[in-house]
């Protein structure tokens, strides 16, 4: 089946959707009394009411103590579920109750095509309500509720969920973690990999290929506010951070791309231009920064390690990642060296979630390549390709077996092109190197049947002029006197030799 995933339920005509077309719905989460409080008191006068029994009634398709995908089942089910006649204003209300779900994000839809049957069938993926503190971080979630139940309802809704500390509280002042690690306290018995578990967990990550990428958590907001400065002018909009996941999930990502500890992001938050004055981050700023600690830590690795080989005289020790070939593979089919590491299905996933620097490193036994390293930041930084599609260019590049052409010209060349071209999804990367690889087959074709006329014509005319690069120069074509040969009268050769005196007197 062939997924077409939109954000929202799109529906150019309503018969696109109506009663006949089959659906799933996929659930991942059970529903705690909070989270229905939570609904009902923030959600539903957002939504409505229509909207919200949408919900529910698409909640109760599996049991409260059930996870996972229902049975495909006609839509007939919902409408009859939810009081709608199966005609246009039936449908309407329905793709607009869905829209509202998504909206808010409680829902989202998914479509599947089946090319062989033409069939549509419809998923319907459930999220769970935000939590309280999540909600009344959200300012487009808060101000919609607003202009809904008023200025004094959602203050009263958000006292209700969050109560005053006890007073007591407040005359302590030092908060400090006391939370024990899990290798503190667990041992892990070292064993062999075996291949059949790491293969179940591949195909279940391809499966959820929906889901964003979370990367391993590094940045802690607890740990992090013991580290940072207290006098900080940005102390305040570093504490609120606690209250923005999303924005936590960001700082982790740029932690894992760049291979970032704690107190580096604390450097980073502390120095002059990282917010703006409503306390959001300048994440293009902190980025090009992030990247500049990146490097500089590389450069300082790199002196290290040459200090160390010459004086142990020995070299420093590989990194055990893949070998750096080339590899004359097909674009997204796994390189000869991982064949044996990874399936095909894994690969595909990490060029679709992996930062550039790691599949990069993944390329070489040791420190990637200064000229390669620089290639591909102003590629990220000034180009802002997007992270899938500079994978498929470190793929492509790579699946050439052409050493000669891996240059620095020749790398910005091709992502010059793909900017021009807008390419800028997965799919759209892969679709272009494919185009490439042909062409590339053509050129190499002709070239090689232009080689034997090259060699033949030299051969013909004994030679020629040769330039500069190598290659004969074209030869002229020579007019040939193949016509019958014309008498000439006694007179006409007196005239000519008569005319030959003449101009020889004359020099």
């Amino acid at each position: 089946m062939k997924r077409v995933v939109e954000p929202a339920m799109r529906v150019s005509n309503l018969m696109e959707f109506t009663e006949n077309h089959r659906f799933v719905v996929s659930r991942h989460f059970a529903l705690s009394a909070l989270d229905r409080k939570g609904f009902a008191s923030l959600y539903q006068p957002m939504v409505g009411p229509v909207s919200a029994a949408f919900y529910q009634w698409l909640y109760h398709r599996l049991g409260e103590d059930e996870t996972g995908v229902t049975p495909p089942e006609a839509q007939r089910k919902l409408f009859l579920g939810l009081g709608l006649e199966p005609n246009g204003p039936g449908r309407q209300s329905a793709v607009d109750a869905s829209s509202r779900l998504e909206a808010v994000g409680l829902l989202q839809v998914f479509r599947h095509h089946n090319p062989v049957t033409e069939e549509t069938l419809y998923e319907y993926a459930l999220s769970r309500p935000l939590s309280p503190p999540e909600f009344f971080s959200n300012e487009h979630l808060t101000l919609l509720l607003r202009d809904k139940i008023g200025k004094t309802a959602i203050l009263e809704a958000r006292d209700a969920f969050a109560p005053e500390p006890p007073a007591e509280l407040a005359r302590f002042v030092n908060r400090e973690e006391a939370t024990v690690h899990f290798s503190e306290i667990f041992r892990i018995s070292p064993g062999l990999v075996e291949p059949e578990l790491e293969e179940g967990w591949a195909e279940t990550a391809a499966s959820n290929e929906r889901k964003p990428f979370r990367p391993p958590e590094r940045v802690r907001h607890s740990e992090m506010m013991l580290r940072f400065p207290r006098g900080s002018a940005n102390h305040m909009y570093v504490e609120r951070l606690n209250r923005a996941p999303e924005a936590m999930a960001q700082l982790n990502y740029l932690a894992y791309k760049f291979d970032l500890e704690v107190p580096e992001i604390c450097r980073l938050l502390d120095e002059d231009g990282i917010f703006r004055h409503d306390g959001t981050l300048q994440w293009d700023e902190l980025q090009l920064r992030a990247n500049l600690i990146y490097r500089q830590d590389r450069k300082r690795a790199e002196e290290r390690e040459r200090f160390l080989a010459r004086s142990e005289e020995r070299n420093a020790p590989p990194a055990p990642v893949a070998d750096s070939g080339t590899g004359n593979v097909e674009p997204l089919e796994v390189p000869e060296r991982y064949q044996t590491k990874v399936t095909v299905e894994r690969y595909n996933e990490m060029l679709r979630r992996e930062p550039y620097t790691r599949m990069l490193a993944g390329f070489f036994p040791g420190a990637v390549p200064d000229q390669f390293v620089r290639v591909f930041e102003r590629i990220d930084l000034s180009y802002k390709l997007p992270e899938p599609v500079i994978n498929v260019l470190i793929h492509y590049i790579f699946s050439l077996g052409r050493a000669q052409r891996l240059t620095q010209t020749f790398v910005d060349a091709i992502a010059s092109n793909m900017l021009a071209k807008g390419i800028d999804t997965f799919e759209k990367a892969v679709l272009y190197t494919r185009e490439q690889e042909k062409l590339n087959a053509e050129l190499d074709r002709k070239r090689r049947g232009e080689e034997p006329a090259r060699a033949g014509s030299a051969g013909t005319y004994g030679g020629g002029a040769t330039g500069k690069n190598g290659r004969r120069k074209p030869s002229m074509s020579v007019v040939k006197d193949t016509g019958p040969a014309e008498e000439i009268s006694p007179e006409e050769m007196e005239r000519m030799l008569a005319r030959a005196r003449k101009l020889k007197d004359k020099k």
